[in-house]
């Protein structure tokens, strides 16, 4: 068989199941030389470049013809066309100007959305260090190919799945990958079985993941969509987008208005049309039945065309009354100020209609490390021998107090601490370093996260490792062993000139190897009582979740020429234990219980361990210490129905996989919630697409799981996740008000034209009045509507129910009201001035009524049950220049001639303004009576879903 055939009858083999050397027969390549340059080119050919295929991005003008998949949008652009065939081509022009600025601004701002994204997305491994025909070569990642003998070092990223062939002391951060908070020791000679789990699988390293400490070798046995990354992604592309809750209300209100504004035109028309043709066969003297089958007769012929053409023209005035045209803009101007103010609060929105999303999420499912804790290993207990010292300070930032029985005591008073602190400090290589920023500092650490937790500590104390060292010099080591699982470092003491072997690791190994132990600066044999005090601390560190090492030494006159773990790592002198835990990030407790009060259930859905789950859980009030937490295990061995039923309880879900996630996903979506599901790891991105709204970490993310998203956070902070939720909320109750704002004008323009016309009069406004309402006097108030800062009870009030329509109980009968009042005083205002003056004045009249009370209306409309007075009636300056601009234009169309035969207007006297005043307030105290008596009823109760806390 040629390498060619072997390679490719490899797929699906269990790598990790395989010895290195059935693995480097089975891919043909030598172990210590590598691939030939030649053998390499050809795999490449063969198997494609290393990388993760992306489903193309749709192109510009594609973008573009997806802003017009909208009911309105189409609608609209039909009566452009009527407009433009029966010669209004000012109609024509604008509607069609209002459509196109609406397509624009999606495709911008996701456009923008995308680029901001990019400036995120941070290189995972861009080059790798592989054996070719005998020597190192620096290779792009994607030029490794399957069979590529790759070196392994602390820092470097995995370039491909590889089947381990040496490591030493190897320790890989899988955190993204399984959820493990930390770094899982390889192997490459460990047994694995054929169905281990991947976060069991010692000799596999997976592309993606990070080396933090130790080296190896591995060979590359998968490449590109081959990976286990490769297989998520073809995981998610295989998931379907859905349209978002607002798109779907959006959608359907679209509908509703086109189908009403034909029905309405079309009545209008038939009306209209048999009136004139009965006067017409009257004026004959025929029976209106028959004037149809007059139509050769000249006479007859004309004046009915003359009066279908009239009747059409006022059908579609009508039309143009009856779809609000700045509705579609209005909505992506909104939401697009909505992404701006997202990215205030740390959250980038990667599609336009994700902005409301996560207002209506009812669940929040996140992973526990780096997204509800800080990802940064924290020493929080010590212990000396009989006793325990509490750390405070979380992560890296080295402040913090040492308390012992609940008082604040300096390292130096407390007897054996500065001895742990400097033994754990001296055995461990992690270092702490300073990240200078504009007014602050940031730390970090470089190597393991478990020793970096050490390093800090000592910190604390004011053991600083240059210090240290340069005083303990290191002579010798054993480094830390997954088999041993302890380490060993020999330093000179400067005190006696004495050699001292510090030795960290597992407690109970390391007990096991004491024969002595400290009491104060005193040494004193092991007791048999005294060792189980040691084990029982250990043991309640551990139910508390903690990670403990114990720290150990022992003295030689003499040091040794070469350390032996046989000989050496033996009767030592117990020095003391250290608790360390990836603690909660401070602002995440007070944000669950926000979160909770606004009816949002939080769930933890982790691959961590139950007990490391449970412990973060209790801290940040998400879950009772003795809280029930569900393994992936018991999930493999549930049916949908029994994990419907544990979705009401349970909180925390500990150990789960990729599946697992993906289940519980569907389970909360069966159940009608909109579910936002948060997550920062290659194994959390097929759970961001199949959740309503997917939400990615920015800073600790994989670049999979932000492409994944529809949310990405800029921060990682699960406070933003909540800010996140109150904005969108405070998005879609805007979007309501304009909603709200815009059908009750347009009722009440519809109403005007439809009762007047109905009655035998002319129509009180003309087509371009009309647009002139509908695009300015509407569209601006609507705007400034879309930047209210929300009720005060934004956050106390329970998600929306999926189903609930934009326009419920409440809004209609505030639309009805409205529409009565607004019709009424317009109605009024046209006859009286049409009495006066005729046609020109009445429509003028009617027109500034009409304008000045869906202005003032714009003010009632910023809160659907709060007063103006309880908002504050110029709380909302983007409202002042809206209606003064509105203001000015309108005075400008009545009082600036040459404009008068453009809209059909006329000067006013002061006798007219005398009249508008009155007439124009009347449905603005209408709307504040109605708010007042809507609260005090029943209709003001709205339906919403029970979600659990």
């Amino acid at each position: 068989m040629s390498t060619g055939q072997r390679l490719s009858s490899m797929a699906g083999l269990l790598w990790h199941s395989l010895s290195p050397d059935e693995v480097v027969a089975r891919l043909g390549t030598d172990p210590l030389g590598g691939l030939t340059p030649a053998e390499a080119q050809r795999r490449l050919v063969q198997h494609g470049r290393n990388e993760l295929q992306e489903q193309p991005r749709a192109g510009f003008l594609r973008r573009l013809l997806e802003q017009f998949k909208n009911m309105v949008v189409l609608l609209l652009i039909g009566a452009s066309a009527v407009s433009a065939l029966l010669g209004e081509w000012y109609e024509a022009g604008a509607i069609i100007l209002i459509v196109s600025l609406n397509a624009v601004l999606g495709v911008v701002q996701e456009g923008r959305a995308e680029q901001a994204l990019a400036a995120l997305k941070k290189m995972s491994a861009p080059e790798a260090r592989v054996f070719r025909g005998g020597r190192f070569v620096q290779v792009p990642e994607a030029e490794v190919v399957p069979g590529d003998v790759v070196l392994l070092e602390a820092g470097n990223y995995i370039p491909a799945d590889m089947r381990l062939l040496e490591s030493a002391n190897l320790q890989i951060d899988e955190a993204s990958f399984t959820g493990e908070s930390v770094p899982v020791s390889k192997n490459a000679d460990s047994h694995v079985a054929e169905d281990a789990p991947l976060g069991d699988r010692r000799t596999i390293a997976y592309k993606g993941t990070l080396v933090v400490y130790g080296r190896g070798r591995g060979l590359a046995v998968a490449t590109g969509m081959a990976t286990e990354i490769g297989q998520i992604a073809r995981l998610i592309e295989s998931i379907q987008e859905e349209e978002t809750p607002l798109q779907r209300r959006l959608d359907e209100l679209g509908r509703w208005l086109a189908y009403g504004a034909l029905a309405i035109c079309g009545l209008v028309f038939l009306v209209i049309f048999a009136r004139a043709a009965s006067a017409i066969a009257h004026e004959h003297g025929i029976a209106p039945g028959a004037i149809l089958r007059m139509l050769g007769n000249p006479a007859i012929a004309a004046p009915v065309r003359q009066a279908g053409l009239d009747a059409f023209l006022t059908a579609v005035a009508l039309a143009i009354a009856a779809v609000p045209e700045g509705l579609p803009a209005i909505v992506t101007i909104n939401l697009a100020l909505g992404m701006r103010e997202m990215v205030t609060r740390h959250a980038l929105i990667r599609r336009l209609p994700a902005v409301e999303t996560l207002g209506s999420a009812s669940v929040i499912a996140c992973d526990k490390t780096g997204t509800l804790t800080q990802n940064e290993m924290t020493a929080t207990r010590l212990y000396v021998p009989d006793l325990v010292v509490e750390v405070t300070g979380r992560g890296y930032t080295p402040s913090g107090s040492f308390h012992k029985n609940g008082v604040r005591a300096e390292p130096q008073d407390v007897p054996g601490l500065l001895r742990l602190l400097r033994g754990a400090l001296l055995c461990s290589d992690a270092r702490l370093e300073v990240e200078p920023r504009p007014g602050e500092h940031s730390y970090r650490i470089v190597g393991d996260p478990t020793e970096g937790a050490l390093v800090v500590a000592a910190a604390k104390a004011n053991l600083q490792r240059e210090d240290v060292e340069a005083l303990y010099p290191r002579r010798d080591e054993i480094p830390f062993d997954a088999t041993r699982k302890r380490m060993s470092t020999l330093h000179h003491d400067p005190q006696n000139g004495d050699a001292i072997l510090f030795v960290k690791g597992a407690p109970d190994l390391i007990l096991d190897l004491c024969s002595h132990s400290y009491r104060g600066d005193e040494v004193e044999p092991l007791r048999t009582d005294t060792r189980a005090h040691i084990a029982s601390v250990n043991r309640d560190m551990a139910r508390q979740a903690l990670r403990v090492l114990a720290v150990a030494e022992r003295r030689f006159e003499e040091p040794p020429d070469t350390l032996d773990a046989g000989r050496h790592e033996t009767n030592l002198v117990f020095i003391g234990l250290i608790g360390m835990i990836d603690p909660a990030r401070p602002e995440v407790a007070p944000a669950i219980e926000r979160a909770r009060r606004a009816g949002i259930k939080t769930v933890m859905v982790t691959g961590d361990y139950p007990d490391t789950a449970r412990a973060i859980a209790a801290e940040i009030g998400l879950a009772s210490e003795n809280g029930r937490v569900v393994s992936g295990t018991e999930l493999d061995q549930w049916g949908d129905d029994e994990l419907a039923e544990a979705v009401d309880e349970v909180a925390v879900f500990a150990r789960v996989s990729p599946s697992h996630k993906l289940r519980i996903v569907d389970t909360f979506r069966r159940r009608d919630d909109v579910i936002a599901m948060t997550g920062d790891g290659v194994n959390d991105a097929p759970a961001l697409k199949r959740a309503s709204i997917g939400v990615a970490m920015g800073i600790t993310g994989t670049d999979v799981s932000k492409e994944t998203a529809d949310m990405v956070l800029m921060d990682d902070n699960y406070a933003s996740i909540v800010n996140a939720v109150e904005q969108g909320r405070i998005i879609y109750d805007n979007i309501r008000k304009f909603v709200y704002f815009l059908l009750s004008c347009n009722l009440a323009e519809i109403m005007v034209i439809g009762l007047a016309t109905l009655a035998g009069h002319p129509s009180p406004l003309s087509a371009i009045q009309l647009l002139w309402l509908n695009l300015l006097t509407d569209g601006a108030p609507a705007l400034a509507l879309g930047v209210e800062k929300g009720d005060p009870d934004v956050m106390q009030r329970p998600p929306r129910a999926p189903d609930e329509p934009i326009i419920d109980r409440v809004m209609q009968m505030g639309i009805i009201v409205q529409t009565v009042f607004i019709t009424g005083v317009t109605l009024v205002g046209f006859f009286s001035g049409f009495r006066r003056g005729g046609l020109v004045e009445g429509r003028s009249v009617a027109f500034v009524v009409l304008s000045f009370s869906e202005l003032l209306r714009a003010y009632t409309t910023r809160s659907e049950r709060f007063s103006i007075f309880q908002l504050g009636p110029f709380s909302n300056r983007y409202m002042q220049y809206a209606v003064l601009a509105s203001i000015v234009l309108l005075l400008a169309v009545i009082y600036i001639p040459f404009l008068n035969p453009i809209f059909d207007t006329l000067p006013l006297a002061w006798l007219d303004w005398a009249e508008i005043v009155p007439l124009m307030l009347v449905p603005s105290v209408a709307a504040e009576i109605t708010k007042f008596v809507l609260r005090r009823s029943t209709l003001a109760l709205q339906p919403v879903r029970k979600t659990g806390g």
